[in-house]
């Protein structure tokens, strides 16, 4: 097991715009073990991906600032450290995966230039042994005939072929974490069991650890170990995966869940796909009290008014919730 302990305190992240400073990420805090798969799930909008760009020092400064907070790793505070020290870091103890493999491979440069680069930044291998490495590492990844694909361009390259790309940039250098951000998206079904299968091996074969960011449940509830729930910014829910979508206890964990559909579930015109009514309220018009009072099948008079604070509710629990973990 790969020592790679990761500790997010406080953290919050706010953009500045024509409408004034907007709060993105609002005082979020979590920690990966070594190991371990961690979930963080919900709606487009919600902070996922802000959070997890921040833990490389990857927003946009400006519009973007890290307002407060701090990212250990290995006890190392990353948002302390020069860039120069950052950058050692970035690619080989901590990797990422963009959601958009189209936009975060550079059309202009072929896979060999982009599957080497940070061989050759955080390693001594010559010239030819990094090109030997990288036609193992899309090997590895089940890319065919990966030394002629080395020589091809990303758009030479089907959207499933161009995520394992991806996929295998990151593990080039054994990170001892990889930041998956919606690995799957805009793949058809049997393309992202794959990529799923593949990072689970991955993980397996090296003990590294994974940040997942998703918005699907079902690929949740088979790999992850824990899962957290952001809304509007903020944590609403977190525990074991398993546990937390048996008995989910905020109304908004409850209504993802039911959002879902379920394997052989036949509809008619008498039964629908349960929704969540109405959608992520914008940055800059989040309303007072619990941001999701709006949508809330449960509301009470004090959610309109008064925050809720994630409390400990049982072993590995948390909540943010009036309700106290009993949503309807």
């Amino acid at each position: 097991m790969v020592d790679s302990d990761l500790r997010v305190e406080n953290l919050k992240v706010t953009f500045s715009g024509r409408n004034g400073e907007l709060t993105a990420v609002d005082g979020i805090s979590y920690h990966l073990d070594a190991g371990e798969i961690l979930a963080i799930v919900g709606e487009s909008g919600c902070g996922k991906t802000v959070g997890a760009l921040s833990i490389l020092r990857l927003i946009p400064e400006p519009p973007g600032k890290i307002a407060q907070g701090s990212i250990t790793f290995n006890s190392r505070d990353l948002l302390q450290l020069p860039q120069r020290e950052l950058q050692k870091i970035r690619g080989n103890d901590i990797a990422m995966i963009f959601q958009d493999p189209m936009t975060s491979l550079n059309p202009v440069l072929t896979l060999g230039d982009q599957m080497m680069e940070p061989i050759l930044r955080h390693s001594r291998l010559t010239q030819k042994e990094a090109w030997q490495k990288a036609v193992e590492v899309l090997r590895s990844v089940e890319i065919p005939s990966p030394a002629e694909k080395m020589n091809q361009y990303p758009h030479q390259l089907s959207g499933g072929m161009r995520q394992r790309v991806m996929i295998g940039m990151a593990l080039t250098c054994s990170p001892k974490i990889l930041i998956a951000d919606e690995p799957t998206t805009a793949l058809d079904v049997l393309i992202q069991a794959q990529i799923m299968d593949l990072l689970q091996q991955s993980k397996e074969q090296t003990g590294m650890s994974i940040l997942l960011i998703t918005h699907d449940l079902g690929m949740v509830t088979e790999i992850a170990q824990r899962v957290i729930v952001m809304y509007a910014g903020k944590i609403v829910e977190s525990g074991p995966a398993k546990e937390l979508f048996q008995t989910p206890l905020h109304p908004y964990t409850l209504g993802l869940k039911n959002s879902v559909p379920k394997l052989g579930q036949k509809l008619g015109t008498s039964k629908r796909l349960v929704e969540i009514s109405g959608n992520v309220p914008s940055l800059n018009l989040l309303p007072s009290g619990c941001a999701f009072h709006p949508r809330c099948p449960s509301v009470m008079e004090r959610c309109k008014t008064e925050t809720p604070v994630l409390k400990k509710v049982g072993p590995g629990r948390e909540v943010s919730c009036w309700l106290e973990g009993n949503p309807t």
